[in-house]
């Protein structure tokens, strides 16, 4: 089974294995695309991360999260709890994806001391003040057909050799008009995405760095989203990778957003 992290690894998901015994230089856009967001397979991914928001001023909040995912039958779930600072602290998001392809989002914010579900109209909002929308925290189980892919080229991106792909959204009620990605030929990791509003404006680029092996597994634990028209930036290093974990099916509801414990 597979399964994903949504934030830490926001773009970055699981392991080849029919495309794996394909000649990669014959993948067509669609199936690299594809193999991308198909590449660690795992029953469930627990992480722990740092997030650094830096503010257009220059000045810098850092908080603590915490992240837990399960795949099941009828789809992908994740959990992020906040554990620091004390201002966020509580805060817990859950988003679902059905075997459809829609998500369902909710958020507990302790202030308000109830679960609140997150439209599909919201989803070009910002995430907790940071540089990632909700769409952008669901990006990694975002189905590969739901867009159309062609391949602009191949280059080098900090040393390794990628297809450079354009992904353009069927529907356009999505908050993108296109999102221009960098997959590693060899690994089909994704390095960098540039992402473009729907006047076609270049507004964010989300960076993937830190990769090291995690029991058995390429890992993605750096990401870096860039909003251009603001300057400001958010850097989540993921310090703690745990594949293959229990977690309690309790976790993934929103009585747990709301209490905090699983029972």
């Amino acid at each position: 089974m597979k399964t994903k992290m949504i934030l830490t690894a926001l773009f970055l998901t699981a392991a080849i294995t029919s495309l794996a015994a394909q000649n990669a230089g014959h993948l067509d856009a669609f199936a690299v695309v594809r193999a991308s967001r198909d590449r660690i397979k795992a029953e469930t991914i627990s992480t722990r991360s740092r997030m650094v928001i830096n503010a257009r001023d220059g000045s810098t909040t850092e908080r603590l999260i915490d992240q837990y995912s399960k795949d099941g039958p009828n789809g992908s779930r994740a959990v992020i709890v906040f554990q620091q600072p004390a201002s966020v602290a509580g805060t817990r998001f859950l988003t679902i994806t059905n075997a459809g392809g829609t998500d369902d989002r909710w958020i507990f914010l302790p202030n308000l001391g109830r679960v609140r579900r997150i439209a599909a109209s919201e989803g070009s909002g910002s995430f907790v003040g940071t540089d990632f929308s909700y769409d952008d925290v669901s990006s990694a189980n975002r189905r590969a057909d739901l867009d159309t892919h062609t391949i602009l080229r191949e280059e080098n991106y900090n040393g390794a050799v990628c297809y450079v792909i354009q992904s353009v959204p069927k529907d356009n009620s999505y908050q993108y008009s296109k999102m221009v990605q960098w997959i590693t030929k060899d690994s089909f990791i994704v390095t960098k995405i540039e992402l473009f509003d729907r006047r076609n404006t270049h507004v964010k680029t989300a960076e993937m760095s830190g990769i090291r092996d995690i029991q058995g597994r390429l890992t993605v634990t750096v990401t870096k989203m860039t909003t251009h028209t603001t300057g400001t930036f958010t850097t989540i290093t993921n310090e703690i990778t745990r594949y293959d974990d229990p977690v309690p099916e309790a976790v993934f509801t929103t009585e747990y957003l709301e209490t905090g414990r699983a029972r």
